[in-house]
């Protein structure tokens, strides 16, 4: 089930607001908060209902490690350390056997010369976002920094439906005890218009900017056999702007449903193709997840605690492992090595103490994320060396179509001259407006999702669904 789906806009979250807040208004909140993981797996199974045990048994045996690790340590038969190390391995095994296996074996096969039958394995939904999100509980657990919750509680915090496929990536002390607020338990009409207003924007990012961008992306990178300067510079932008509007757009919609339910994601977005250094994109891409390769990787490694070449090595094996985590194949690992050497020349710089205009470095980092964004998308190294081959070929220079121009114009004016979803609702002169907008956005973008339906009788999942 897909946000942008009528489905789940005119059917699954309406009724599953309106049974939460009458159970919760009946003072059922056991039953208002076990209907909630219901529906969020119910949500969940809604792809492929043989992904459901796999969640569900994650979940059962992440609680009891996390129970246990939470415990004082004269209750314990087994070592904290030990328990935390067989809690993270577990994990990890699990994520790396759906998501790596047939890469690991493609590549065995490459060296040894041998011939094992890869597995073919589907990748379950949301794998990548629910792991991590548990390993950081059994960290926390760890260090003594959660409390004593109940399975039903834990079972929303991993399941909670507007944040369960694709993020953000939350922690349980941002998410548990929201729930438990009385206030929360009661329909909020603020929260209500709050969320429907960033659910709208957030349709209109993924359903009018992102798709359109898709046609050009995917006509350059998979159809193309090869590409003039200017048609690899519109392949390589469309889809930098198409990822950009697709997962800050599901991001938005994700904020706004669990609005609805008076609960605050945090920020996942905040203006990145404003950035002046690859540090300040970090700062503001996928915010959730560089906070979780900060503090449970990085940090652990050493952080910057044990001079600058340690210092250098953490913030590459940092960004390394980001990149492996997004995919399996070589392209996903060079796009995190690319990162990770630009963060440490950039820490490099830093310590030079030269200061760049402030133009240029918004040129160097956005160009930057731009071409390392072709390794991102690219299926093959081929395709990659391709757009590649076209975007520096300045002497195959010819004309394309005019909206093309457009629109890469129109992404430049809304992601550097314009404020981002969270700005306008924290600025409350905009709100006036906010019911206007919000119906414009969201209707505007209902007749494309019908126009997108006619034709295909399909509308397109999330990229980072892929993740």
């Amino acid at each position: 089930m897909l946000f942008n789906s009528y489905i789940f806009i005119f059917a699954f979250l309406p009724i599953t607001f309106f049974i939460y807040f009458y159970l919760n208004k009946k003072h059922l909140t056991e039953a208002a908060k076990g209907f909630l993981v219901f529906a969020s797996l119910f949500f969940y199974s809604w792809w492929n209902i043989a992904y459901l045990p796999l969640i569900l048994g994650s979940m059962l045996f992440n609680y009891i490690i996390g129970e246990s690790l939470g415990k004082s340590q004269e209750h314990q038969k087994v070592g904290k350390r030990t328990l935390l190390t067989i809690g993270i391995v577990a994990n990890i095994a699990l994520l790396g056997y759906f998501k790596y296996a047939d890469f690991l074996i493609e590549n065995f096969n490459l060296v040894a010369g041998t011939k094992i039958p890869l597995l073919h394995l589907a990748l379950p939904l949301a794998i990548s976002f629910f792991t991590f999100q548990q390993i950081a509980y059994l960290v926390d657990s760890y260090r003594g920094e959660t409390k004593e919750y109940d399975f039903l509680r834990y079972a929303l915090f991993v399941t909670f439906f507007p944040q369960l496929i694709a993020g953000p990536i939350v922690h349980h002390k941002e998410m548990i005890p929201q729930f438990a607020k009385t206030r929360n338990k009661l329909k909020n009409y603020h929260n209500i218009s709050m969320g429907l207003f960033i659910f709208s924007i957030g349709l209109f990012k993924k359903v009018v900017i992102a798709d359109t961008f898709a046609v050009w992306a995917t006509k350059g990178f998979d159809v193309a056999k090869e590409l003039n300067f200017v048609e690899a510079w519109v392949t390589s932008l469309s889809y930098t702007f198409q990822l950009y509007f697709d997962f800050s757009g599901y991001t938005d919609m994700a904020i706004g449903a669990a609005l609805l339910f008076n609960i605050k994601l945090p920020i996942n977005f905040n203006s990145p193709y404003k950035a002046v250094s690859i540090q300040d994109f970090w700062h503001r891409w996928h915010i959730t997840l560089s906070r979780f390769l900060r503090d449970y990787i990085y940090i652990p490694l050493g952080g910057n605690r044990k001079g600058e070449i340690h210092t250098y090595r953490n913030l590459f094996a940092t960004f390394l492992i980001g990149g492996i985590w997004h995919g399996a194949g070589w392209t996903f690992i060079f796009w995190g090595a690319l990162h990770g050497g630009a963060i440490v020349i950039h820490r490099m710089w830093q310590k030079l103490g030269i200061r760049m205009h402030t133009l240029l470095a918004w040129f160097i980092t956005f160009n930057f994320v731009n071409i390392a964004w072709v390794f991102f998308r690219a299926k093959e190294w081929d395709d990659a060396l391709k757009v590649l081959h076209g975007m520096f070929d300045i002497g195959a220079f010819k004309q394309v179509w005019n909206m093309q121009y457009t629109y890469i114009i129109l992404g430049f004016i809304l992601v550097l001259g314009f404020k981002n979803s969270y700005e306008v609702i924290m600025q409350k002169r905009y709100m006036r407006y906010a019911l206007f907008l919000g119906s414009f956005l969201f209707f505007f973008a209902l007749l494309q999702l019908t126009n997108i339906m006619l034709q295909d009788n399909k509308v397109s999942e999330f990229l980072y669904f892929n993740f």
